[in-house]
């Protein structure tokens, strides 16, 4: 595979940071590949696709490694993290592949502008965006896929494309939240929303309190308008006691009186609410910014009635967080004229996470047949973990569409996402 020609690197077994390049964010998740390419510009990313397509093989594009399934073997693994850049004009943010979202909120905060960001700032604006992307604002503004408004990247022939409405409304479509299977993203252009005044932080209690707050979260949530958003944590981390948390986000000055509940509650350890700029919307949740071994899995809820019951009823060791997160808005609403992301008509959602081991498995695995009743059985794209497909994230006449437009496009699976339709 030597006659790769590219201008960034080619790595093939057994070459010194073979090993290193070809690992996902999960460091739990084993990636089996032929080759690794750090691609330097987006002319590489056609060679690869071109020699990929001569050669019988298949091109896996990973922007930072998030949302990995292991799913690789044989592939030719392209990372995209040089494909930088960031600009912002009328509105319209235009982005590299290898994109973080932190770089587009340090840009677009100053400007009373934020993207439909979630709660890492080092996930890949491409990745999340393809998978859908569950906003901190999806209540008020909906999916990210949806304020995409136009893509620029690699069909499976591998010509380079530039993917709207109007050139190729099937493909932009399919890619905005149907996944990285029809096409390699070089770059987007979405749309910013206002974010003149924001809000936000964590509260947190000993784990003891936990039904208090619970109860809160639940009757807060029920009334909450489009600008709130709350997710509940129970969080276990090792060597630590318990604790309950919830975190904030407020598109506007101060959510006023709406979390009166939460400062009712008698224990607080700490609360870092306060005005927050776009840029620092990352420090809420405080997750780690770098690779690290984990294990998750999510599901939709239909409602909360029973469900404390289920994720209050025992220790959650040995995970280290659960974390329900209030959805409906306008992720409950169509989108006009939306991709293949769809709408959820579930309310909330539950992520387990621990560190990968068969004790956390197990507990995963009880707590998920434990909460059957209150779960709808669909997922999100995005959230899909290792193990699970991607049928199971959308509708059957969206997910008989994409198969349709693969077969159409890919007829020879040149390109294969993270969860690919077909499989």
């Amino acid at each position: 595979m030597n006659d790769i020609k590219v201008n960034g690197t080619l790595l093939l077994p057994g070459d010194a940071g073979f090993d290193e390049a070809r690992k996902p964010w999960n460091l739990a998740v084993d990636q089996p590949v032929r080759a690794v390419v750090e691609a330097a510009d987006a002319d590489d990313v056609a060679a690869v696709v071109s020699y990929a397509r001569l050669n019988g093989l298949a091109v896996t594009a990973q922007p930072s490694g998030h949302g990995a399934s292991g799913d690789t073997d044989g592939t030719i693994l392209l990372k995209t993290t040089h494909l930088g850049g960031v600009s912002i004009e009328d509105g319209v943010a235009r982005v590299g592949a290898g994109v973080k979202w932190g770089e587009v909120l340090a840009a677009a905060g100053p400007l009373g502008l934020t993207g439909l960001a979630g709660s890492s700032p080092v996930v890949s604006v491409t990745g999340y965006t393809l998978g859908g992307g569950l906003s901190w604002f999806g209540r008020r503004y909906g999916f990210a896929a949806d304020s995409v408004r136009a893509f620029e990247a690699v069909d499976a022939a591998g010509d380079r494309v530039r993917v709207t409405a109007e050139s190729d409304p099937d493909l932009f479509w399919a890619l905005r939240g149907g996944g990285g299977d029809f096409a390699l993203v070089t770059s987007l252009e979405f749309g910013l929303n206002p974010a003149p005044e924001l809000f936000g932080g964590r509260m947190m209690w000993p784990v003891e309190r936990a039904r208090e707050v619970f109860d809160a979260f639940a009757e807060t949530t029920a009334e909450a308008p489009e600008e709130l958003t709350l997710w509940f944590d129970l969080l276990k981390f090792p060597g630590a006691p318990g604790f309950v948390a919830v975190d904030a986000t407020f598109l506007g000055e101060h959510p006023g009186a709406l979390l009166r509940r939460f400062d009712r509650i008698g224990g607080l350890i700490s609360d870092t609410r306060r005005p927050t700029p776009v840029a620092e919307l990352g420090s809420i949740c405080a997750e780690p910014t770098d690779p690290s071994p984990g294990s998750g899995r999510f599901e939709l809820l239909t409602g909360l009635e029973g469900v404390a019951d289920v994720l209050l009823g025992a220790p959650i060791d040995p995970l280290i967080s659960v974390q329900v997160r209030h959805l409906g808005g306008a992720l409950a609403r169509p989108a006009e004229g939306g991709g293949a992301v769809g709408h959820l008509a579930e309310p909330y959602s539950v992520y387990m996470f621990g560190r990968p081991t068969p004790d956390t498995a197990e507990r995963i695995t009880d707590l998920t047949k434990a909460l059957v009743p209150h779960t709808s059985g669909r997922k999100t794209y995005t959230m899909l973990t290792q193990g699970e497909r991607a049928a199971s994230a959308f509708p059957a006449s969206t997910l008989a569409r994409l198969r349709d437009l693969k077969r159409a496009r890919d007829p020879h699976g040149v390109i294969r996402a993270n969860f690919p339709v077909l499989r």
